[in-house]
């Protein structure tokens, strides 16, 4: 029980690490006027050729990049462009306001409304890639960067996503049906665990068992137990890092890197949730790196495994819905400011509860989910009609819950306009 308490906390701050970098891709697009040149310069030709597609036939265009004959037409209409825009502001205010990764409940919300599911991952990796090249501040964190981990941890995280990427479009080549239920089924594990555990962080807190659980908690510049018993073994080649940080510096074996980077890979491409969230428990708590480190290394890699399972793994397939893709990232931008601003006015309490219930309504929907996928599979034995509506109910309570987060947050914000325009000041 304690292990996994440990590793709920580890997941917990790695969430928080790429809550953090959200924040600052957002800020870095908005507050620079070339880039929000660059993202109406992308935006436009997008929307357009998505307007030409849905009023042709597709016919012209090769199966690969999107035609009416592939998996799924990247074709624009206003209703599927705002919706998008809608979810990219939920998951930018859960980002910003809980100051965790408001990703998880991405993929969940495009599947909830009928995307598939192979097609959400690849959206979602693309939004992601195309927030990371904009909003990238690289060339300041390159003194924070180990190159020899950074290239070396890439090796296997290329090799996870290659495999992650080819075992998605298998299963959606044998059965669309059979790859919903394995993308659900994985986010199913995921956030299940992270429900329970964040609503016992929860109620730890409101008893006043604080320190216990607060994020962070533990989180230093010395080499966690793991750590040191991972820099302890000597397999050649041996990588030596962290030179500013210990005198001499630290070293590691090359193969602890590859297989970390293997892992981050491998769920970043299932799940396209970038890998940020793993990256920073990993390195961290599992390898010894210093979270200075981390933070640089964290950010580069985030640039190429995200870009690299986009295009490779999902674009060139047809598994990319531009349109959605860029409405999602237009509104990440916003929600994400917004959610930021909402912290400096709301007990951390209160942040710390719609985590945990953020968390448990993406759990909520895609275990009410599973049930008619398994049914169409022949797995369980349920009525047709009864998986619908466990389905039904599940989306339900997901979008009530996300829903009224965002009014709340909302309402928050301008009702303290005010105080936070004196406190910006």
């Amino acid at each position: 029980m304690s292990y996994c308490k440990d590793f709920y906390q580890m997941m917990v701050e790695g969430s928080q690490a790429h809550a953090r970098w959200e924040l600052e891709m957002s800020t870095n697009i908005l507050g620079s006027r070339r880039r929000k040149t660059i993202l109406i310069c992308l935006l436009i030709p997008i929307i357009m050729g998505g307007i030409a597609i849905a009023g042709g036939d597709g016919v012209g265009l090769p199966h690969v990049i999107g035609g009416k004959s592939a998996y799924m037409p990247s074709f624009y209409t206003p209703v599927i462009f705002f919706a998008s825009i809608f979810v990219g502001v939920c998951a930018g205010l859960i980002t910003g306001c809980i100051g965790a990764g408001g990703g998880f409940i991405i993929a969940p919300a495009l599947m909830s409304v009928g995307v598939k599911g192979i097609l959400a991952v690849g959206t979602d990796l693309f939004h992601i890639f195309a927030k990371a090249i904009m909003g990238s501040v690289l060339h300041k964190k390159l003194g924070n960067i180990s190159v020899s981990l950074a290239v070396t941890f890439l090796v296997g995280s290329i090799v996870g996503a290659t495999l992650g990427g080819m075992l998605n479009r298998y299963l959606y080549d044998l059965n669309p049906v059979l790859s919903d239920m394995f993308i659900t089924a994985v986010y199913v594990i995921i956030l299940g665990f992270l429900s329970f555990y964040a609503l016992l962080d929860y109620f730890k807190a409101r008893k006043g068992d604080m320190a216990a659980s607060a994020p962070g908690a533990g989180a230093g510049e010395s080499i966690p137990p793991l750590g040191q018993k991972v820099q302890s073994v000597h397999i050649p080649p041996m990588l030596t890092f962290d030179e500013g940080v210990t005198p001499g510096g630290r070293k590691i074996s090359a193969i602890f890197l590859v297989l970390s980077g293997f892992i981050v890979g491998m769920a970043a491409s299932i799940m396209g949730v970038g890998g940020g969230f793993l990256t920073f428990p990993i390195f961290v708590y599992g390898l010894g790196v210093s979270s200075m480190t981390t933070v640089g290394t964290d950010i580069f890699q985030i640039v190429f495994t995200a870009g690299y399972s986009a295009l490779s793994q999902y674009a060139i397939f047809g598994f990319v819905f531009y349109t959605l893709a860029m409405g999602m990232l237009l509104g990440s931008l916003i929600g994400v400011q917004i959610g930021s601003l909402v912290t400096r006015v709301v007990p951390g309490i209160m942040i710390r509860g719609f985590f945990a219930l953020a968390v448990s309504a993406g759990f909520i929907n895609r275990f009410f989910a599973l049930p008619e996928k398994l049914q169409s599979l022949k797995i369980i034995a349920i009525t047709k009609d009864t998986g619908a509506i466990l389905n039904t109910i599940g989306n339900g309570l997901f979008f009530l819950v996300i829903g009224a987060f965002m009014v709340w947050v909302l309402y928050a914000f301008f009702s303290n306009i005010s105080a936070l325009k004196t406190e910006g000041h």
